[in-house]
């Protein structure tokens, strides 16, 4: 039976790549740095890659390859590589595509380090970037120069839940010829593909949902395999690799991931409708309320709404603070994706480095709060928020 007519559910948990003579039926730990050769011809034809084996854990492992097949499987991608960190990925991903004086069109919302990639460490080597506003995607044409190689969003965005329309932006890469690349990081394979939409590679930080208990780090890029392949010939050599060890656990993972996802949703919409409805929070941001300025968006394409809820707190920065000093239960913590439920106040902190100008243009205002919502009795989580915005 071809894993490819498998429910995704099943892919994540029968995909095993390897077994030793011992027939396992949990996928072992390969803890080896490298691996030995029959004779010479055989080291010869692996180097030259006329074979597909594992010859260092730096290019590949049977616990990478076999973490990086399932998020295949259920992406729907031709192939993948596994990297020690998201940011690894995404870093890796653009530095192996892109050549000096390329252009990239970003959306304006994107993860705090990949802006500083963007502003701070690419105009070194002459690769320049331009934002389009999130809610303005009608304008992403006219940032699109002679230049352009690549068009990059997430969706949802970080911190502020906004949605790209991922139709949309496939259709302008493929008229453009731009290579797309989506973060998917907050929706996961379960909850949303990008690739059916036109997407050439999809970035996760495995950190997140995928891990889902804040164990390890660990990131992947899959896509179209002549990218990838690009992709693991700079990693093959830069080194940015996931461990074998991180890899079995982000693999082990993969097999829960749509039954914490289905309550990670099913929590985070509970929330997102207490808070809609409380006299201290001026509004409520989670895909699937129809208040959502993107909700016919976010039906088209999410399966769910994912874990994160974003509000705007009346009174600003200080009462942001005041807010994160009266939380009890939740924890306050720049992660996310826990089975543990987080808050965070981007404005005060993760953001504070910013000026507000800079924050509203992503859509960070002094009394946004992000929560993801986690996997505890959900009514606990209610009473914490409650408490602690009154």
């Amino acid at each position: 039976m071809s894993n490819q007519n498998l429910g995704l559910e099943t892919q994540a948990i029968r995909t095993q790549l390897e077994r030793t003579q011992y027939l396992e039926h949990s996928v072992p730990l390969y803890l080896t740095s490298s691996f030995i050769f029959e004779d010479a011809e055989d080291m010869r034809a692996s180097f030259a890659e006329e074979k597909e084996r594992n010859i260092y854990s730096r290019f590949s492992n049977p616990n990478t390859s076999e973490f990086v097949e399932k998020i295949c499987q259920m992406e729907g991608a031709e192939d993948g590589y596994a990297f020690a960190t998201g940011m690894a990925a995404v870093y890796s991903t653009f530095a192996a595509l892109l050549n000096s004086g390329d252009h990239i069109v970003s959306a304006s919302s994107v993860f705090g380090s990949t802006h500083t990639l963007f502003t701070k460490y690419f105009p070194k080597w002459n690769i320049t970037t331009s934002y389009f506003d999130v809610n303005k995607p009608e304008t992403i044409e006219n940032f699109i120069q002679p230049n352009t190689k690549i068009l990059y969003a997430e969706s949802p965005t970080n911190p502020a839940v906004d949605i790209l329309d991922l139709e949309l932006l496939g259709k302008i890469a493929k008229k453009h010829n731009l290579i797309l690349i989506i973060d998917n990081c907050f929706a996961t394979p379960y909850i949303q593909n990008p690739i059916q939409f036109g997407a050439d590679l999809v970035i996760h930080s495995a950190t997140k949902l995928i891990d889902g208990q804040g164990r390890v780090l660990g990131g992947v890029t899959v896509g179209r395999s002549d990218l990838i392949r690009e992709i693991y010939l700079f990693s093959r050599n830069t080194g940015p690799a996931l461990s074998p060890f991180n890899a079995w656990v982000l693999s082990k993972s993969l097999e829960t991931l749509p039954v914490r996802i289905e309550k990670h949703c099913e929590n985070a919409l509970k929330v997102a409708e207490f808070l809609e409805n409380h006299p201290n929070v001026a509004s409520v941001k989670y895909p699937f309320l129809k208040s959502h300025p993107q909700y016919e968006v976010a039906k088209k394409q999410m399966k769910l709404a994912g874990n994160i809820v974003a509000f705007e707190i009346k009174g600003g920065i200080e009462s942001g603070r005041k807010f994160l000093d009266k939380i009890k239960l939740c924890s306050l913590s720049a992660n996310l994706g826990d089975t543990r439920s987080i808050v965070t106040h981007p404005a005060s902190t993760t953001h504070s480095k910013l000026t507000e100008e800079e924050r509203l243009a992503v859509s960070i205002t002094d009394g946004l709060v992000r929560v993801s919502v986690g996997l505890e009795t959900v009514q606990d989580v209610i009473n914490d928020l409650k408490q602690a915005l009154e």
